[in-house]
Formats: structure tokens, C-alpha cells, sequence
């Protein structure tokens, strides 16, 4: 018999439904695996294990993923009573318990999921690695000296290595989309609102921050988005309403569509490697397998000189705020060198922030989204008509550990612009957009490609996923490295 531990969330909730397996079972066998791997991979930073077999032993939900373990990101979805740190030492240290749900971590349970624990996390989700100060790497199961990708590094890790078939992400500039392509996943980032971040946010960082999950099939990433993708009374905003269940997208046909393929940045700041290259090309000729008209083209906009500085100023207003609040919950302030340097530099600069030079930021990256918008805009209403944009969804596979922070913290920032050319944009658009696990190198390190579909698309891009995953089969591969499944 097949382990659990290798079924994806829709088989595992199955065994259940059918008394082949119990909501017991299906925590033990997590925890055993997470006990005989996490040393190695330190994707898990805090467990609940006692609470999780209490649940799972009580009267769990009847919703559709009842008994399927499941692990939070320490950022975000709180649970009332527990700690969630967002891998900030001086948090960590207070020892903070939220006050009540999020009304996420109220979906995820109400569906069914235990929650085993938290995952491990950049200080303040600001970095596309997960090498926190306040604790060791997370490491990537296909080479443990590599890394894991980030925000939702841990996560990543634990769903790759076989720990849980899904966990909670959340993504500002990448940071599910990056997680996803360096361990092998699937990660879609949702339209802006998809998933309410209430009660105790609106919106973060402009409105750039969505949660979701990664999970190794599509079709648990559709089921799951099908969930927690409600609105909560009182968020600042709503995404479009979908057609019909993402779920009943997997399977349906793809039909004719158009589809723009961008392989290159060409641009010396960002990284361009071959591999990422043929990642896209193996997915252009994919798509016109499936009957796509596929086509070099991209939006115009796309890497328009004045984006990073605009994205960064509401990435350090956002920062100056958030540390704020963390000094109040704390109850003290924190010195600058309790922060990594990214961190302290991120709030002297929000805080030097006129109120009119933040209003300025956003006007900008409103006026530019609408430039980036027409890409996706028919051709009768002016538009250029395109259903898809692919690209790679990284510029490079996953570095090694301590590439991005070993010349120093200058340099810090240039590699990490250098590595993600692709994804921050697609954050202040609001556009859903997801990465695949379509292309391995030869030393067997995952790279995945990104499509991205118009606002309020994720129908298309869940139906085009699922099409391609059956084209590409991904989900019956494993890292070598504690999953104990064929490298």
C-alpha cells in the first residue's frame, strides 16, 4: 500500500472518506516523517504535534479535507492563543499569542485540515531566501546545501520532502511563485482579494500581498483555493467572481488560445540562465501540443526602469508600519540591530517617507499596471489580445545558501533584484499567476516556469495547468532527500 505520506491532499482526504485511513493515521504518519527529516531540512520551526493529534483523534470539521495534515507559514494566518513570529527574533522572543483567528486559518480548519505546525520564514517575508538570523536555513530537499526559495521557503521544503501534502503561503513579490519553482511545486499566486488577509489586515504592501498554498498537483491547489478563496465583511476590495469551482476547470479542454512566451529579460541587471531558457521553450512547444498559438512577445511595460524604485518605496512604508505595530506588541522598541540590515534599511527609508511621496509611488504603479494591462486587453477594446504571458519563474536555479547575503548588504539587494525579474510585477498588477515544475537541470534541481492570465483569471490559468501537468506528468517525482520516494 502507498504510503500517505506520498498521496497528495485529494487522495489522502479520500482514504479517509472511504475508512481506509483516519484522521490519526494521517497526523501520525506526518509527524514520524517530519521527526526523521526536519533536522536536516529545518522547514518546520514550531510544532503543535499534541494539539494536532487532539484534533484529529476529536471531531475534526466534515468539510472536504477532513483529517489532511496541513502546516501554517509563520506569517499570517494566526491562530488564536498560538504564536506566529514572521521570523522577527524580538517577536519570537516576547513569546506573542494572537488574539483570535485570522478568518484564513478559520477556512483552512473549516474544511477539514490539521494544522501540525509553522514554517520557517525570512525576517519579515522581505527576502527570496530562507536564511533567517533568528534561526538556522531552511533546506532544499533536492540539495540540502541550496536554497529553498522564499518567502514561503519552509513550506516549500516541507510539501516537497513529503511532510504534508499542503501548506500555507503567501506571496508579496514572488514568494509563492519563487518557493514553488526551486523545490518543485506548484504554486499560484491569486488575484488581488482572492483570499482576504481579515480581520487584522487590509492590505499589505499597496495591495501587492496575497495568501494561498503550494502543493504538488494542481488539482489540490484548485480544490484548496476553491475554499479559502471567500471574502471576509469589510475588505477594502473583491476579486472577480470565477465562473464556476476552479476544481471543475481540471480536465475541462483548453481550447484556442494565444499565448505570449518570454524567455530572456534581456537586461544585464537580472540573471538569464540557459536552463530557465529551456524551462520556457519546453513549455512553448507544450502549449502548441495542446493547440495554443504560441508567439515571442511580452508586455511593454515589463521592465520599465521606474518599477523597482515605486515597488520598494511601499515595500519600506509597509515595513516602517509593520515593525511599528511589532514595537507595540512587544511592548519596547527594536534597535536597528535586532533587524537584519535589509530590515533596518527597508524602515529608515519608510520612515523618511513624505506622505506625498508614498501617494506618488502608487499613482506610478497604478498608471504603469494599466500599461501592463493591455497585454491582456482583447484586441477590439483596444488591447493586444493576449490569454497568456509565460516566462521563467526565477532567473536562475536555487543558489546555493548565503549567495544572496555573502558580498555584504549592498550587494544583498542587487542579487535579489537580479534573481527575480519576473515575478514582483504581477504582485502590483494583481494578475493571478502560478509556477509549474516543467523542466529538472541535470544535476536534478527543479526550475519552473511561470504563466500569467488577465485579473480574475485563475479559471484559465488552473484549466491550462492541469492540462499541462497531464502533458508533463511532475507530481510522481521526489527529492532523494527525506522524502524516501526516487529522486
Amino acid at each position: 500500500m502507498t504510503e500517505p505520506t506520498e498521496l497528495d491532499a485529494t487522495a489522502q482526504a479520500d482514504l479517509v472518506r472511504r475508512g481506509e485511513a483516519s484522521p490519526a493515521e494521517l497526523v501520525d504518519a506526518a509527524i514520524a516523517r517530519i521527526e526523521a527529516a526536519d533536522a536536516q531540512l529545518s522547514a518546520v520551526i514550531r510544532d503543535r504535534f499534541d494539539a494536532a493529534r487532539a484534533e484529529a483523534a476529536g471531531t475534526l470539521p466534515d468539510g472536504p479535507f477532513r483529517g489532511v495534515p496541513l502546516l501554517l507559514k509563520d506569517m499570517g494566518a494566526h491562530m488564536a492563543g498560538e504564536e506566529t513570529a514572521y521570523g522577527l527574533g524580538p517577536l519570537q522572543q516576547a513569546g506573542i499569542r494572537w488574539r483570535r483567528d485570522s478568518h484564513l486559518a478559520t477556512l483552512f480548519r473549516a474544511a477539514g485540515f490539521v494544522v501540525l505546525g509553522r514554517t520557517n520564514v525570512p525576517e519579515l517575508g522581505t527576502t527570496v531566501t530562507t536564511e533567517p538570523a533568528a534561526h538556522v536555513p531552511a533546506r532544499n530537499p533536492w540539495d540540502p546545501t541550496r536554497s529553498t526559495g522564499g518567502s514561503s521557503g519552509g513550506s516549500a521544503a516541507a510539501v516537497a520532502a513529503g511532510y504534508v501534502p499542503v501548506a500555507h503561503a503567501s506571496d508579496g513579490g514572488g514568494s509563492i511563485r519563487i518557493p514553488a519553482a526551486e523545490c518543485g511545486l506548484v504554486g499560484l499566486k491569486p488575484s488581488r482579494a482572492r483570499v482576504s488577509q481579515g480581520p487584522d489586515v487590509g492590505e499589505g504592501w499597496a495591495g501587492a500581498t496575497i495568501d494561498g498554498v503550494v502543493t504538488r498537483t494542481v488539482r489540490d491547489t484548485a480544490a484548496v483555493l476553491d475554499l479559502i478563496g471567500r471574502p471576509m465583511p469589510g475588505d477594502p476590495y473583491a476579486a472577480p467572481p470565477l465562473p464556476r469551482l476552479l476544481l471543475e476547470e481540471v480536465g475541462a479542454p483548453v481550447g484556442p488560445l494565444r499565448v505570449g512566451l518570454v524567455a530572456s529579460p534581456l537586461d544585464e541587471r537580472y540573471l538569464d540562465d540557459p536552463e530557465c531558457r529551456a524551462a520556457v521553450a519546453r513549455a512553448g512547444r507544450l502549449l502548441e501540443d495542446l493547440g495554443c498559438a504560441v508567439e515571442e512577445a511580452s508586455p511593454a511595460a515589463l521592465f520599465e526602469d521606474d518599477f523597482s524604485r515605486h515597488f520598494n518605496a511601499t515595500i519600506a512604508a509597509d515595513t516602517a508600519r509593520t515593525l511599528a505595530d511589532m514595537e507595540r506588541v512587544v511592548g519596547r522598541d527594536i534597535a536597528d540591530d535586532e533587524l537584519e540590515p535589509r530590515n533596518a534599511y527597508y524602515r529608515l527609508t519608510g520612515n523618511r517617507m513624505t506622505a506625498p511621496e508614498y501617494l506618488t509611488a502608487r499613482a506610478w504603479l497604478g498608471a504603469w499596471s494599466r500599461r501592463m494591462a493591455s497585454f491582456w486587453t482583447p484586441a477590439e477594446d483596444g488591447g493586444e489580445g493576449f490569454d497568456l504571458l509565460v516566462t521563467p519563474t526565477v532567473g536562475a536555479p536555487p543558489p546555493e545558501l548565503g549567495w544572496f547575503t555573502a558580498a555584504g548588504p549592498r550587494e544583498e539587494g542587487r542579487r535579489i533584484s537580479a534573481f527575480i525579474p519576473w515575478t514582483a510585477q504581477f504582485n502590483v498588477t494583481g494578475q493571478p499567476a502560478v509556477s509549474l515544475p516543467l523542466h529538472t537541470t541535470d544535476a536534478g534541481l527543479p526550475v519552473g516556469v511561470q504563466l500569467v492570465a488577465g485579473a480574475g483569471r485563475e479559471d484559465l490559468l488552473v484549466r491550462v495547468a492541469a492540462a499541462l501537468e497531464e502533458a508533463a506528468p511532475w507530481a510522481g517525482r521526489r527529492p532523494a532527500v527525506a522524502s524516501g520516494g526516487r529522486a
